[in-house]
């Protein structure tokens, strides 16, 4: 532990020569490290899209505990782990978890190697029903978690991890499986995904599969839509990084609006009121 502490200061002292590293992480200021590290990326000519700003969003609560996302560029989210008295507190606290993860992402140790994909997949075989004779069969999990990495050779984890999101969500969206029906090879859909973001032109899609799911199954969504809120309240006061569960919440909620409206027949004014209802983490 002692080491991988001296290694965020390094880097600290690196990407953020004018600050004291033994106290950046509790720093008051600390939004505005966030800004400048991403910052000074971008100076570095580390591609952020600039749609993609460094992005904070509180969920709707008129009372405390109140929470706090951050959103980094490529879609990295993070939230406040502490319970928080007021919005501003929350939204320090959430950009703290966030420079944290930013400064450990630059660490050596998290960028993808050959090194760093023979010791991923002995995990994952340790972990799962699989083995290393896998990796070469894309047509496996642990086969296509290998191709996956082996094509994302030189990135950094929470790059990875953009490129992984996509793949969670079509997993628990039910569209690999349409894809391995419609005989799709797992090369093919990786080929693709691999160089499409997430937007709203697919997180429309993904809605539309759940409001066909609802047809068949009346209060699907807001079912998923309840066991998602729990997963990101659970993620986030752990301290994990939450762009699958905030992005699950998304959808559901996009879809719940959806089939609201077609029930309706129009848009209402409480409409808006009952997705504000729905986003909010249960409290334990």
């Amino acid at each position: 532990m002692d080491s991988v502490l001296d290694s965020l200061e390094a880097v600290v002292s690196r990407v953020l020569p004018h600050t004291d590293s033994g106290s950046v992480f509790k720093d008051l200021n600390v939004v505005g490290m966030l800004h400048e590290f991403w910052e000074r990326k971008q100076a570095g000519g580390v591609p952020v899209r600039p749609e993609n700003l460094v992005v904070y969003e509180c969920a709707p609560s008129p009372s405390p505990p109140f929470i706090c996302y951050v959103t980094l560029p490529g879609g990295s989210c993070f939230g406040n782990l502490q319970c928080c008295f007021t919005k501003a507190e929350a939204r320090r606290d959430a950009a703290r978890i966030a420079l944290m993860n930013s400064i450990f992402n630059e660490l050596p140790s998290r960028k993808i190697t050959q090194e760093f994909i023979s010791r991923s997949l002995q995990e994952a075989a340790s972990t799962t029903s699989g083995s290393l004779g896998d990796a070469t069969d894309p047509s496996t999990s642990i086969g296509a978690y290998c191709l996956m990495l082996e094509s994302n050779v030189g990135k950094t984890m929470l790059e990875f991890q953009e490129i992984m999101t996509v793949f969670q969500l079509l997993h628990w969206n039910g569209s690999l499986k349409v894809f391995r029906e419609k005989k799709c090879s797992r090369q093919e859909v990786i080929s693709y995904y691999s160089q499409h973001h997430l937007d709203e032109y697919t997180r429309s899609h993904m809605a539309l599969d759940w409001i066909s799911k609802e047809q068949e199954a009346p209060g699907l969504i807001s079912q998923e839509l309840q066991l998602a809120l729990k997963e990101l309240g659970e993620a986030r006061t752990a301290g994990r990084e939450l762009r699958f569960y905030k992005e699950k919440r998304e959808i559901l909620s996009l879809a719940l609006s959806q089939r609201y409206n077609e029930d309706a027949g129009s848009t209402c004014s409480g409409q808006s009121s009952l997705c504000e209802a729905q986003w909010r983490e249960p409290h334990p």
